[in-house]
């Protein structure tokens, strides 16, 4: 009877290891001590439990092992949360935040540290409760090394034993899959909104990333994945040798759409109300999620004066969303509306642009021409800015941008080098065919002449770089608004008193699934042009942005809106 305190927390909880060691299922610090004698009656009546490694021993060949979807999706954590830090995320980011909350999740969901029978295991494949049966809640994850587990061995540490419960399972299901769950897996309950996806694995990255109040929003996430700069499409081709994927694998793993935006935020929301975090740490003005900082970038990035972050800050301050309670997440708190930190940017943004502006299709083009007179007898430092101008410039560049992405979009054939079977039976034909693909392949690529792609440029959070030391002028950063502006009590006032509202009334987001709603059609081609900007810049579609626009303008005129004027009638601001 081993009854010696953990050295590291000095609980007296064992367990003992496939290897025979004895590990501490508290803080599970694994000690050199080992068992000699095998009783099973001694460990079934004491709390010293064995971890079994249950149907991971391979194959008679040595070419495969079996393996759970859990073990896939943690690998595939790993290797996207590694890609981050190579791209400069806090090295805490994979061990210390990710690590916890897969921890987490894994024990919510009944998937691992969790206390049950052998029967249990079983259904625990297919069920996902958000509920536990552990004895008393946990306290916060401590550091456990999941995620830096070696491609050669990606055994995943678990309190339940699946060596007596799945090996039924396996004798149906490893036929029409290469992990031991796949089939259960995708005949869970489609009401569950919680079934680990390749989606979700985005979910967890960029709740790790707010965790730590990262200077990367989600839209840039996602623009690395696209990029490929973070493994996602074909992220399977990482997994090591023994683990075959093939069958119904490819369903779970094998990706073949872009990752939505929408959904990769609102599970974010859902799995931090699932695994019961509490508040997030707050997002100060200091901090690079804060509008006031990312409305500085994307005015950079849309080459937009300097000085309009002037006003982008008084409207920021006017509506109170750069108090620290509105933007910090607390999770499950359905009376906190959740914030979109890069669209709530872009939107404050396209308001200042209309409160100056207008942006009717009229009243902007008068303005560039009043300035465009006014520069010619500017003695000032800087010239006075002109929208007509700036149209033109990003007019270009922006449809130059759109045509690139669209045809790389169009030539990715959603497939991958290593090839894919779905049954064992057709396992040759599918390598043969594929040989034929690639030998037809190099044989054109050499009567063509083709070149081999460039390689991609590596990753920026700016797609578009405007530098005022060009000699062709199109830089308009160090332009001056006081060519529109007029002054009045000492303090520059805009020209334009009246304002029009994208929308009357408020949608309600509980039945329309949005507060207002977008057709291009129906609003001035200038804010269209606007729009599709920014949703270039975020890659999302234009009625996203549009709809923060809308509840930012029914903040900022909420005292204004007894009237009801349409789009070309005019607010009196």
């Amino acid at each position: 009877d081993f009854n010696e305190r953990c050295a590291q927390c000095s609980e007296v909880n064992w367990g003992i290891t496939d290897g025979g060691r004895f590990y501490c299922r508290s803080c599970h610090n694994v000690t050199e001590r080992t068992r000699e004698v095998v009783n099973t009656d001694f460990i079934s009546n004491t709390r010293v439990q064995t971890i079994s490694k249950g149907l991971r021993k391979q194959e008679k060949n040595g070419e495969s092992c079996e393996w759970y979807v859990c073990e896939g999706f943690q690998l595939v954590l790993k290797k996207q949360a590694e890609a981050l830090e190579a791209l400069g995320v806090c090295p805490q980011m994979k061990d210390e935040v990710l690590c916890n909350f897969w921890r987490r999740y894994l024990q919510k969901s009944k998937q691992a540290y969790c206390n049950r029978t052998a029967g249990e295991a079983v259904q625990a494949l297919s069920v996902c409760d958000s509920s536990t049966d552990v004895d008393s809640e946990p306290e916060r994850p401590s550091l456990l090394h999941l995620l830096s587990l070696s491609e050669s061995d990606g055994d995943l540490p678990t309190d339940c034993s699946f060596a007596s419960s799945t090996s039924k399972v396996s004798e149906s299901t490893s036929v029409c899959s290469g992990s031991v769950d796949g089939s259960l897996y995708l005949m869970k309950n489609q009401k569950e909104k919680l079934r680990m996806t390749m989606p979700m694995t985005l979910s967890f990255c960029y709740m790790a990333l707010l965790w730590l109040r990262e200077p990367m929003t989600l839209s840039e996430l996602l623009r690395f994945v696209v990029e490929g700069h973070i493994p996602y499409f074909n992220v399977f081709l990482h997994f090591p040798e023994k683990m075959k994927l093939y069958g119904l694998d490819l369903k779970i793993f094998c990706v073949e759409s872009w990752p939505a935006y929408e959904e990769v935020y609102n599970k974010m929301l859902e799995l931090a109300a699932f695994l019961d975090l509490p508040r997030f740490p707050d997002i100060t003005d200091s901090c690079f999620l804060h509008p006031n900082l990312l409305c500085m970038k994307y005015l950079m990035e849309a080459n937009l004066p300097d000085e309009l972050h002037h006003w982008t800050c008084r409207v920021v301050k006017k509506i109170h969303v750069g108090e620290v309670d509105f933007l910090t997440l607390v999770p499950g708190n359905k009376s906190t509306r959740s914030v979109k930190y890069d669209i709530l940017a872009v939107a404050v943004i396209i308001v200042v642009l209309k409160l100056l502006f207008l942006l009717d299709d009229h009243y902007e083009w008068l303005l560039s021409d009043f300035a465009e007179e006014r520069n010619k007898n500017n003695n000032e430092g800087g010239p006075y800015f002109e929208l007509k101008k700036w149209y033109k410039v990003i007019k270009c560049t922006l449809d130059a941008e759109q045509k690139k992405l669209d045809e790389e979009k169009a030539k990715d054939l959603w497939r991958c080098d290593k090839p894919l079977y779905y049954s064992v039976e057709k396992k040759a034909k599918v390598l043969k065919r594929r040989q034929m693909v690639v030998n037809l392949q190099n044989q054109f690529g050499k009567l063509s002449g083709s070149l081999r792609p460039a390689e991609k440029p590596k990753p920026s959070s700016f797609q578009l770089r405007w530098s005022e030391e060009n000699a062709d002028g199109n830089c308009f950063h160090g332009h001056s608004l006081k060519g529109i502006l007029q002054e009045k009590c000492g303090l520059l006032t805009a020209r334009n008193p009246e304002y029009w509202l994208c929308t009357l009334k408020l949608c309600s987001e509980k039945v329309c699934g949005r507060a207002a709603h977008y057709r291009e059609m129906d609003f001035p081609q200038s804010y269209h042009f606007v729009l599709r900007l920014f949703a270039f810049l975020l890659r999302i579609q234009p009625s996203y942005i549009h709809n923060e626009v809308c509840v930012i303008e029914h903040k900022l005129f909420n005292k204004k809106l007894c009237r009801k004027p349409k789009y070309k009638t005019r607010l009196k601001r």
